[in-house]
């Protein structure tokens, strides 16, 4: 499992965990698509964009492997803002499974953290 160095362990302040420190035994935990509701907390709102923002962050527009980013919190993103990187050959429960930002719906989404104001 590749370990994203420099990427946030979790948002400031708080207990919303960003990475896993060592990959499951028991196996992966996939990646499903989550659906965010409007009535969502509005801290689980602030995580979703400081989350997105270290993604934009640390990765830009470049593929990127999912590595120790947590698989929860990546969910509430994964199938609109980070979609897999080639379709075809994506296994959900891989830890070496390649993902990219859609920059044009994470921008939607999340105007302040793509530039960098989501604090």
């Amino acid at each position: 499992m590749l370990k994203h160095r420099g990427f946030p362990g979790r948002m400031p302040g708080t207990d919303y965990q960003f990475v896993i420190r060592r990959a499951n035994p028991k196996g992966v935990t996939p990646l499903t698509p989550r659906e965010r509701f409007r009535d969502r907390k509005p801290a689980d709102r602030r995580a979703d964009a400081a989350f997105m923002a270290a993604l934009w962050a640390h990765f830009g527009d470049e593929p990127f492997e999912r590595g120790n980013l947590d698989a929860g919190r990546l969910s509430w993103l994964f199938g609109r803002e980070v979609k897999p990187y080639d379709p075809d050959t994506f296994d959900p429960a891989s830890y070496e499974s390649l993902l990219v930002i859609d920059e044009a719906v994470a921008r939607a989404a999340f105007p302040d953290a793509m530039n960098g104001n989501w604090a």
